[in-house]
């Protein structure tokens, strides 16, 4: 067995669930190793596209998944969505072929440790075809126990040597990590002491949706999650939604009124509290995370706790004695009529130009399926599906928005959409960076995905449009193009939204039969400047 036949299939004895890339000469040994061993594969139309597939089924399904790229050119074209994935602290393995050591004259020959690590991805490698097993096995650890993005490079010297001895040691499963039992007294006595708790949830929270739901209801407190965990509470009468620039009017009132917020495996970032308005001046904040480095590394906490989510929130749950706290009659009232976006009032701006993104937003939300997966691009128009389309839980929302990189929004869809495919997966995309993925929608029409494609298009970029509003424009407003024609070019149906009437075209396309995967080309009004994007821009 060579080192590239024992790479590939052991990482899929190790676990790794699915793999995406684009195949050259230098990994395509290793990626039909791992398919051979039963992990399934993607070919991508791009390196980043496939970076960002790989990510989201891993974001979605809660498992590791594989990237695999040739050496060289193919590493640095996947590398935007590798950054994406190492600030979320996605599990995630890059099989990345390696020029050998005595190729020092080979063009594709890069420093590829410095690259990952200028990232914030993890750099490692296969040195010898006789440390291969406990290279790959550490590689794994990595990514998995430390939820690190891992670059394992393979020489390609390296990769073609049979390997002396093919075995695997055991893998422990570890236990999670409890709190100190001081810290959790502390923790409990805040609660125990505040009259209107909030807890945020955040990545760190995910699969921590019951112990908190519980230890809510038993506190008081009223629950929120940072962008990244939306759909952690779906169907939770005292929960606010979003936190942060998507969270709705109500939603940001509740919060600014707590005296206690306490961040779940929550970075309680600028996005999340608004720049910090979003905390009370005398409002007490606690931070529980996995990472000490993550407690006050945003802003100054009363107290930090470091712990697994769902094991600190089951510890402090324990010592809490029930109570009202925030859980008044009036705020489920209110939570019940004006919590989310579509219930506040507004002036619809439809026009000849194209639908309000509001009217657009809240009308797919009424026509498409309620079992669905969104999957969300950077820009201007973000919001509308992040705050106006419901989730069925924390798997229906997959948001790539660490780096804020346009363009990722499509790969996102599909990569959610092959993690869940008992669901309706939508990609909502700019037009920017529907032009910029356009590749990769022969990828979803080639894979049969019943996919929705939704494209807020504003003709240009329009968050610079809206933050120089006296400037010249020309740089980033682009004239008409018919994305549904591309579209079609592509093997999909597609339909052109500019009415609220238009919308009846994707009701038809849901109820079926469904033979190809549907882009909805949405033209829409000026919305002079979205609200999250006035909060975003503080921080430049």
């Amino acid at each position: 067995m060579t080192v590239a036949e024992f790479v590939g299939t052991a990482l899929a004895r190790l676990g790794v669930g699915h793999a995406f890339g684009v195949v050259g000469s230098g990994n395509f040994h290793v990626t039909n190793a791992l398919r051979g061993a039963g992990v399934p594969f993607v070919a991508a139309r791009h390196e980043g596209g496939a970076a960002t597939m790989a990510d989201a089924w891993a974001r979605t399904t809660g498992r590791p998944a594989v990237l695999t790229v040739h050496q060289g050119c193919g590493l640095t074209n996947a590398m935007t969505g590798i950054a994406e994935a190492a600030k979320s602290r996605t599990p995630l393995l890059v099989l990345a072929a390696e020029t050998g050591a005595a190729a020092v004259r080979s063009n594709f020959r890069i420093d590829q440790d410095a690259l990952a690590t200028a990232v914030g991805a993890v750099a490692d490698r296969v040195h010898t075809p006789e440390s291969a097993s406990a290279d790959v096995v550490r590689a794994y650890r990595t990514a998995v126990e430390q939820r690190r993005t891992v670059v394992l490079n393979l020489p390609l010297d390296v990769q073609a040597a049979a390997v002396p001895e093919a075995w695997l040691p055991a893998v422990p499963v570890l236990a999670p990590v409890r709190p100190a039992a001081g810290a959790v007294d502390e923790l409990a006595a805040l609660i125990a002491a505040a009259e209107r708790p909030v807890f945020v949830a955040g990545r760190g929270a995910r699969g921590a949706g019951r112990e908190l739901r519980a230890l809510g209801a038993a506190s008081g407190a009223l629950l929120a999650t940072s962008a990244v965990a939306h759909g952690l509470f779906v169907g939770d009468e005292f929960a606010l939604g979003i936190s942060g620039g998507f969270a709705s009017p109500l939603a940001a009132e509740l919060i600014r009124d707590a005296d206690l917020v306490v961040g779940w495996g929550c970075a309680l970032n600028m996005w999340t509290t608004r720049h910090g308005t979003l905390l009370g001046p005398a409002a007490g904040v606690v931070q529980v995370d996995l990472e000490a480095d993550a407690i006050g590394m945003h802003r100054p906490v009363d107290l930090g706790v470091v712990g697994d989510v769902a094991a600190t929130a089951t510890d402090v749950l324990a010592t809490v004695a029930p109570r009202t706290g925030y859980r008044t009659d009036a705020v489920r009232t209110a939570i019940a009529t004006r919590s989310r976006w579509r219930d506040v009032p507004y002036d619809d701006l439809t026009d000849a130009a194209g639908i309000d993104p509001r009217t657009l937003s809240i009308g797919l939300d009424d026509v498409l399926p309620r079992e669905r997966t969104v999957a969300v691009d950077s820009g201007n128009f973000m919001g509308y599906p992040s705050a106006y389309l419901a989730v069925p839980d924390e798997a229906g929302f997959c948001f790539t928005q660490a780096f804020q990189s346009i363009g990722l929004g499509l790969a996102t869809g599909i990569g959610a959409a092959l993690a869940r495919p008992d669901r309706l997966a939508v990609a909502a995309l700019g037009d920017g960076g529907a032009l910029m993925a356009a590749a990769e929608l022969e990828t979803v029409a080639r894979l049969g995905l019943p996919m929705v494609v939704v494209v807020y298009d504003d003709h240009g970029y329009g968050a610079e449009v809206h933050h120089f509003p006296d400037a010249d424009h020309t740089t980033v407003t682009f004239p008409d193009v018919d994305l549904a024609a591309v579209a079609r070019g592509y093997g999909f149906e597609a339909v052109t939204i500019r009415t609220p009437g238009d919308l009846k075209s994707v009701a038809d396309w849901v109820a079926g039969p469904r033979r190809a995967p549907l882009l909805v080309h949405a033209p829409i009004a000026s919305d002079g400047g979205s609200w999250w994007l006035a909060e975003a821009f503080r921080g430049h």
